[in-house]
């Protein structure tokens, strides 16, 4: 699972092919259309794809002499919901805290026998 995770998040890390991701929430598209709007080799691109094909982000399939690229639509599922797990998390009010100690200090020094 953590290198598969790996591999999700070092996909995402490059700016070029999370832009590649949002142009791929449209529609499948052509790599040759994929490559249009970025000032890079055809060649570049094709890496930028195999990088986000090995994370498991992406798929390509040939159609007649085009291949086509498709986001896979529960490639994401395992890294979404490692970060949701950190959204658990509320970060502590430290001074409602100390207040709250010293209320029940205070609660523990008044009882009698």
């Amino acid at each position: 699972m953590d290198k598969h995770l790996d591999k999700i998040f070092a996909a995402l890390a490059d700016p070029t092919r999370r832009t590649i991701l949002n142009m791929l929430l449209e529609d499948d598209m052509a790599v040759t259309d994929v490559a249009e709007p970025f000032e890079m080799s055809l060649t570049a691109i094709s890496k930028h794809l195999i990088v986000l094909m090995q994370a498991g982000i992406i798929s390509q399939e040939k159609r007649g002499r085009v291949k086509w690229c498709k986001l896979e639509p529960d490639a994401l599922r395992d890294a979404s919901i490692w970060m949701q797990s950190f959204g658990q998390l509320e970060a502590i009010n430290l001074e409602a805290f100390e207040s709250f100690l010293h209320q029940e200090l205070e609660k523990d020094t008044t009882v009698t026998f």
